[in-house]
């Protein structure tokens, strides 16, 4: 079968003859995909930057934002049925027995580092005509949310990041009511660092929380601002604006979601966090660009204010049933707005093209239909 893989070696990306994969255990699903998000990841892997194929593998499969239609299950899946739509997850649990995150199914928190990452480290992608693996791993979208399912991957990482922060503004004396508005008090400030799908899905999901949110970019105002703001989302540009002139003008920032991939500009606007604020990377830093010296000069602030710095990346299924609960959420609120987050949808013959340019737009699509 057809598949795009990148040869590590050679940095080179080609369309492969891959082995069809097989039905091997009663728990598995065979899915058809039927498209691949691309994303920066995406991209850095085949530029050589990092990523790596399965054991004695020559390639790696590319591709983890899928989705994909069952067309086989095994013997004792009773979850999935054929023709149903779903969207994989990407981590896999690490082999260490004394692991308690991947034995518990949680590889999000593995303690080993060893875990596996599908399209990433250690495993082919969704860059494939067919892929099997366990039905835990598969997410049920339903059949209207088809042409924004996609979106699924990139806005989990924004729903496991707001579960943590749900968890961590627990702290605060005056949430004491979880489930009301004292929890989410009216007025509460959220900026989300960078302007690619991570961050305007985040924007999405802290607007249907209550937050009055902003995204943060280094990018001009133009047709990518016009559409984020279309949907109720404010945009400042960095060209524009300091992040103290932001903080300033938005009121007190209680939280900062940096989907810019741990950049200077993340740095740079931390120590605009509020008191009692949380600031979450969903990127590594240092894989862009150099950390800044002067992170130590935001110690003190992070201290003195009561701050909690976080991280996450590749969540669990849970955050991938919040995604698609919150896609159905955003399609009845924007039905016409949503759709246009998929900026273009392009065949897999042009997998090099898009995987080896620059981005265009929120999110490209690569679709074997």
């Amino acid at each position: 079968m057809r598949a795009v893989a990148v040869f590590p070696r050679e940095r080179e990306v080609r369309i492969v003859d891959h082995p069809e994969p097989q039905i091997l255990s009663p728990t598995q699903v065979a899915m058809r995909v039927r498209e691949v998000g691309v994303c920066g990841t995406d991209r850095e892997i085949a530029a050589g930057a990092h990523g790596a194929p399965p054991e004695e593998a020559p390639y790696l499969v590319l591709g983890h934002e899928a989705l994909g239609e069952v067309i086989d299950v095994g013997t004792s899946v009773n979850r999935l049925r054929k023709g149903d739509l779903v969207v994989p997850t990407v981590r896999r649990p690490c082999r260490d027995l004394r692991c308690r995150a991947c034995a518990m199914g949680r590889p999000d928190f593995c303690v080993t580092g060893e875990f596996v990452q599908r399209g990433i480290r250690g495993a082919h992608g969704y860059l494939a005509e067919r892929v099997v693996d366990e039905q835990r791993y598969m997410v049920p979208v339903p059949a209207e949310l088809r042409d924004v399912a996609v979106l699924a991957q990139p806005l989990s990482v924004a729903e496991a990041a707001l579960r943590l922060l749900e968890d961590v503004q627990r702290r605060l004396p005056w949430s004491e009511d979880l489930e009301g508005s004292a929890a989410r008090p009216a007025g509460r400030v959220a900026v989300v660092i960078g302007a690619g799908p991570v961050g305007a899905l985040a924007a999405l999901a802290l607007r249907v929380r209550g937050y009055e949110t902003v995204i943060y970019s280094r990018e001009p105002r133009g047709r990518k601002s016009a559409l984020v703001e279309s949907f109720g989302v404010g945009w400042s540009s960095r060209r524009d604006e300091e992040p103290e002139e932001l903080a300033r003008r938005a009121g007190p920032i209680d939280v900062m979601l940096d989907a810019a991939g741990a950049s200077p500009l993340a740095f740079e606007a931390l120590p605009s966090l509020g008191p009692n604020g949380v600031f979450i990377f969903t990127g590594i830093p240092g894989r862009k660009a150099p950390v800044p010296r002067e992170i130590g000069k935001v110690m003190p602030g992070i201290v003195l204010r009561n701050q909690a710095v976080l991280g996450v990346t590749n969540p669990s299924a849970d955050a991938y049933r919040a995604a698609v609960q919150d896609l159905a959420l955003f399609a009845r609120r924007w039905p016409t707005l949503l759709p246009q987050l998929v900026t273009s949808r392009r065949p897999v013959a042009d997998a090099r093209e898009v995987l080896q340019g620059s981005a265009r737009g929120l999110k490209e699509v690569l679709s074997f239909e």
